[in-house]
């Protein structure tokens, strides 16, 4: 997906704020995301890193979305991971295809990971009839992966572990959760949970050391408790966990709780911080202006590489 759309340049490079947050609240405000809509067929709530001081990092941006025709066209990515979570909900197939030459279509619950690194061309559009709707995740590369070669993962729902009891539901989409390992992302090592929640349950999920989180409810209501810190989250709402503020107080446990009587959705990612400041000019995400600047003239040069029939050289 193109955020040169979604995210009009963002040139001011962002500093890492984790240092500034030994005496932050472990949970940061809710924040609600920021409407979108392109077209006829796409509309997003954006949720974006200087929303939340430096706790959401490694993740630069997550659009929910819901795309209902091609939207964005082939476009450019490096610098960043590039993650495509499909919910179950989707309809019919969504088609996949990169300049590393993945060619595949994409099916409800299903998950496609692209490490651009050093760039890499993507496209991305529901086929006729389809309805797509899922995250469009930014992940942030340190420097020393910036410079490698692309690389892509494709884990299908079938896939994916699946946690399950009376009282919730929950894809282990990428990586571990509660003793249960899935696959694991071909860049920084990630969670991602993608889960429901009946009246009155909760789930508890395990933070490692170190990492940040990131958690969504998607519809519902939510309860996060960690520690003596709980914060509660309607839908539509996201809130970060700084993970510097959680290992102050020795307890990595988040229990996830419905204490209404309708059934909650909800996302959660986590991840260990990149700790490195960033510039991101939309679907490109480097350490300074000059490597901003470098990149723009690689793409235009046509070597990020290029899809079949497809024109290079412009960003949308």
């Amino acid at each position: 997906m193109n955020a040169a759309t979604t995210t009009k340049a963002t040139t001011a490079a962002l500093p890492n704020r984790s240092q500034e947050q030994a005496s932050t609240p472990l949970f940061t405000a809710p924040q609600t995301g920021h409407p979108l809509a392109i077209g006829d067929g796409f509309t997003a709530s954006s949720f974006r890193e200087r929303d939340y001081g430096g706790a959401m990092d490694p993740l630069v941006m997550v659009d929910h979305y819901r795309m209902m025709e091609p939207t964005f066209g082939p476009h450019p990515h490096a610098g960043l991971s590039a993650v495509s979570i499909l919910f179950e909900d989707s309809i019919g197939r969504f088609h996949n295809r990169d300049s590393l030459g993945n060619d595949i279509d994409l099916m409800p619950g299903d998950l496609y990971w692209l490490k651009a690194g050093s760039g890499a061309i993507h496209d991305e559009k529901p086929v006729a009839g389809a309805s797509t709707h899922g995250l469009q995740v930014f992940v942030n590369l340190p420097s020393s992966l910036k410079s490698k070669a692309p690389e892509s993962l494709h884990v299908k729902a079938s896939d994916m572990p699946l946690l399950q009891s009376e009282g919730y539901r929950v894809r282990l989409v990428l990586g571990r959760t509660n003793g249960t390992a899935g696959r694991v992302s071909p860049a920084l090592p990630m969670t991602i949970l993608d889960g429901t929640l009946a009246a009155g349950s909760t789930f508890s999920h395990d933070l490692q050391a170190g990492e940040n989180a990131w958690i969504y409810a998607l519809k519902g209501e939510l309860e996060l408790v960690t520690g003596n810190a709980t914060v509660r989250l309607r839908a539509g709402e996201a809130v970060a966990l700084n993970a510097d503020a959680i290992e102050a107080i020795k307890s990595r446990t988040l229990d996830l709780t419905n204490q209404t009587h309708a059934e909650t959705h909800f996302a959660l990612l986590a991840a260990e911080p990149v700790n490195e400041d960033f510039v991101q000019k939309g679907p490109f995400v480097m350490n300074n202006h000059a490597e901003i600047a470098r990149i723009e003239a690689d793409y235009a040069a046509g070597m990020l590489g290029s899809l079949p029939g497809a024109q290079s050289g412009s960003l949308v």
